[in-house]
């Protein structure tokens, strides 16, 4: 996700719980081909060994910036690459990528073959069509004919953001146009998944789709991919808002002093506040302490003095 999955971000989500495939923020191969802007590309790209299998998320509608990308991101450990044709933001969708590429069949085919050129297993993510969703009967079967590792579908159009429910209805017309077009494809399904209980329950209703991507859902629930099922205290929250520090200061650490623009600067830490702390009495205004803070060692002073029953 914009702004959120950086390296950071995702060791906190693999302490919470480990999910069975780590996805990079998604990146703008112009950018990275640039050599103005590819500082920038620099920090959303950064990944451990720990992070395995790890797939890059990277759009663009320039196939040559793919194809020089592919390559790169092979030479730096990546697992997999997962072009997004589905991102609805204004500024994307205008150049012709993210969602804007749904129905340029030509253009997709192109920057899916310039992909495939740096021999890493490639997939898309889209979503169902533009503004009607039954433009997926010629998209997703366009892009079935194309070969991927995986294709997922986030079960909305453009046009419908994330404000209506997913089109659960649809999957198992999915599954069908998967099986008969390309079975070696696997499909995976996007869209008001909030953690593990509901991808089984998905599942058990539809066992021909091979995985689901939760999202958004971390915001809510940062223990989403735990397959115990058990309750999560709030001591168990606030250790990992101490992790999420933890990290960010390592990270800032570790990059070049010379480049300080490779690590978020601290504010990004404040769009994270309310995953850790919300849900009790107070908890608004601890936030709005918080959110004055200036440092991650006041952060911590500030958790430091929370009382005793608000960990519980």
């Amino acid at each position: 996700m914009e702004d959120v999955t950086d390296i950071v971000f995702r060791h906190v989500v693999a302490r919470a719980a480990r999910p069975d495939v780590f996805v990079t923020e998604f990146t703008n191969a112009a950018s990275f081909c640039s050599e103005q802007g590819n500082f920038s590309t620099v920090g959303r790209l950064t990944h451990d060994a720990g992070e395995s299998p790890i797939v890059a998320q990277i759009w663009g509608a320039e196939p040559s910036h793919f194809a020089t990308m592919s390559h790169a991101l092979r030479a730096q450990g990546f697992d997999g690459i997962d072009i997004n044709m589905g991102c609805p933001a204004k500024d994307v969708v205008k150049i012709g990528a993210g969602s804007g590429m749904i129905g340029n069949c030509q253009l997709a085919q192109q920057i899916i073959a310039a992909t495939k050129e740096g021999g890493l297993p490639v997939s898309v993510k889209t979503r169902l069509g533009r503004t009607r969703v039954t433009e997926h009967r010629d998209w997703i079967t366009f892009l079935l004919s194309q070969k991927l590792a995986c294709l997922t579908v986030h079960l909305r159009t453009r046009k419908e953001m994330s404000k209506v429910p997913a089109h659960y209805e649809l999957i198992s017309e999915l599954v069908s146009l998967r099986d008969r077009l390309s079975p070696p494809t696997r499909l995976v399904i996007n869209g008001d998944i909030a953690d593990y209980a509901r991808i089984t329950a998905l599942h058990h209703q539809h066992p021909g789709v091979d995985g689901y991507m939760i999202g958004r859902g971390v915001f809510a629930n940062l223990f989403c991919f735990d397959r115990s099922g058990r309750p999560h205290s709030r001591s168990e929250l606030f250790n990992l808002f101490r992790y999420h520090l933890d990290q960010y200061d390592k990270y800032r650490r570790i990059m070049p002093t010379e480049r300080p623009e490779l690590v978020r600067n601290f504010d990004s830490l404040k769009h994270f506040f309310k995953i850790y702390v919300n849900g009790f009495a107070g908890a608004s205004d601890l936030r709005a302490r918080l959110y004055a803070c200036t440092s991650t060692d006041e952060i911590r002073q500030v958790l430091a003095e929370v009382p005793p029953h608000h960990e519980t």
